[in-house]
């Protein structure tokens, strides 16, 4: 595997991509980016961008095998976008992917970002890795599972090595990237072409070979190029092949004039090598198409799946505060204090369960660094993270270094009560998408992209057991980015989910 960071269009790495594209008729696409700690509106931003690209025909001499490492956070996205957008619908190229309809949204996201109209809406001919391991579980005669497996697990078991996914949650905005970030995103693009190789060798030896394909059009050699131009879509490779030998033609007998204007003319055709008709047949049997609607082109603020229900914002109306122990004035997240505007609270061991119930609201409750902090290290901890410090402990009201709006004294005794309490006097605004979306064991946020069965299971080694019914049920897990507790929309989940849109009054 050969590895080309590409940082320049004016590079030579750059260079080397073109080229590269244009022998190659087949692709391996992979794409990262920083994961989202917060609640966001907009897609991630895709700072990098990987494109194994194997050259050569014959499947028994792929030996060579180049990947190229798009530094998007360098790059203006502006002069690459004809050619990326070119790649992904060449009929030409089969593009690869492990589940790449999200890193095509968050890719079209970006680009569209730059002003780059259209974004990309389309892949084809593409092959996703999760259809060619299912094949290969049924041709071997195993139980095909009904769940996706990781891509890790599916090299595991296709090619005997283990991919590890510890930098997958990375931060990939940062520069420069490691050397280890470098070699992960490159081997994840990489594996894709070794997975294929596994799924082609086996259609070849069932007799599924270009064979019939050569029958099939043997009837169409002789037609001119005038005819070829009436051909249905899918006979495109003859046509690309027609044309270039036309332009060997056209080298050897006219003019140096005409030869110059028609060479120009076939460029682009003679840019992409046609496909081989071996990977043609594949593309024909098993090819696929990505496309996006436009609902893809909306970010999903709510972790939850299924039928979204209407999303109702409680805004309470202010309170008029008593002079002990109120609040008054603004809050030190206010953007005009400084702050980045998410209300954050820090709870002292008195409504340690208000902070469990206002995470599970989507509200950032933090607790004290250690179990029994003095007054002044609360005091401390809540200006330096500018949180408002809620208590029941009258006494913390009383010393002298406190700073203005910096505390808050919970009046109700039941956590029910409390959690309206604070979302009435500071006004926070609750919906139904923020419900469940913290983790209440730490305060931490969720990877962006949810875990298949596999990976769970694979991260939960050590720390936390999975039950076993859960195995054929196709759910979807979360993983914390801070703690790496496992979270799973089950019955407890829905339950949650229910008591706090009753609490919080969502549905009135």
């Amino acid at each position: 595997m050969d590895v080309h960071l590409v940082s320049s269009i004016d590079s030579d790495e750059f260079t080397h991509l073109t080229r590269a594209l244009s022998r190659s008729t087949l692709i391996g696409l992979d794409a990262e980016w920083k994961p989202i700690r917060s609640q966001q509106s907009t897609f991630p931003t895709v700072t990098l961008l990987q494109l194994a690209c194997q050259l050569g025909d014959d499947p028994a001499e792929w030996d060579e095998s180049l990947v190229f490492l798009l530094d998007l956070a360098s790059i203006p996205l502006s002069s690459i976008w004809e050619l990326l957008k070119d790649v992904f619908v060449s009929p030409d190229i089969l593009k690869l992917g492990f589940k790449f309809k999200q890193d095509l949204i968050f890719l079209s996201s970006t680009f569209g970002a730059e002003g780059c109209d259209p974004a990309f809406d389309k892949v084809e001919p593409y092959l996703d890795i999760t259809n060619i391991h299912k094949f290969l579980q049924h041709k071997q005669g195993k139980k095909v599972s009904k769940d996706t497996k990781s891509l890790s697990a599916i090299c595991e078991e296709v090619l005997g090595i283990s991919l590890s996914k510890a930098l997958q949650c990375s931060d990939w905005s940062h520069r420069p990237l490691t050397e280890e970030q470098l070699r992960y995103a490159a081997t994840d693009a990489h594996c894709l072409l070794e997975i294929f190789k596994i799924f082609q060798a086996m259609v070849v030896k069932e007799g599924k070979s270009c064979n019939d394909v050569k029958e099939l059009h043997q009837f169409n050699l002789n037609l001119g190029l005038k005819d070829i131009f009436q051909m249905p879509d899918g006979d495109n490779k003859l046509a690309g092949t027609k044309f270039c030998n036309a332009l060997d033609i056209v080298q050897a007998t006219a003019s140096s004039e005409d030869c110059g204007r028609i060479a120009r003319g076939l460029e682009v055709i003679r840019k992409t090598k046609p496909m081989d008709e071996s990977l043609w047949k594949i593309v024909r049997k098993y090819g696929e198409k990505l496309l996006l609607c436009e609902s893809d082109r909306k970010p999903k603020t709510s972790r939850k799946k299924g039928k979204k229900r209407s999303s109702v914002v409680a805004v309470c109306k202010k309170n008029q505060l008593d002079s002990s122990g109120g609040w008054q004035g603004l809050p030190p997240w206010d953007i005009s204090l400084g702050g980045d505007g998410w209300p954050k609270f820090l709870c002292d061991v008195m409504v340690e369960g208000l902070a469990k119930h206002l995470r599970c609201v989507g509200v950032d409750a933090a607790i004290p660094h250690s179990k029994k902090p003095e007054p002044r290290e609360l005091i401390d901890q809540a200006y330096k993270e500018k949180r408002v410090l809620l208590t029941r402990d009258a006494k913390l009201l009383r010393h002298q270094y406190l700073l203005k709006n910096q505390i808050y004294r919970v009046k109700s005794l039941l956590k029910n009560e409390q959690l309206i309490e604070v979302i009435e006097i500071f006004q926070l605004k609750i919906s139904e998408d923020q419900l469940m979306s913290r983790c209440t064991k730490c305060n931490g946020r969720f990877i962006q992209k949810p875990l298949t069965t596999e990976e769970a299971i694979e991260a939960a080694k050590g720390f936390q057991r999975i039950p076993n019914c859960l195995f054929d049920k196709n759910l979807e897990f979360w993983q914390c980015m801070d703690c790496n507790q496992l979270y799973w929309e089950g019955t407890q989940y829905h339950n949650a989910v229910q008591k706090f849109i009753d609490v919080c009054k969502l549905n009135e």
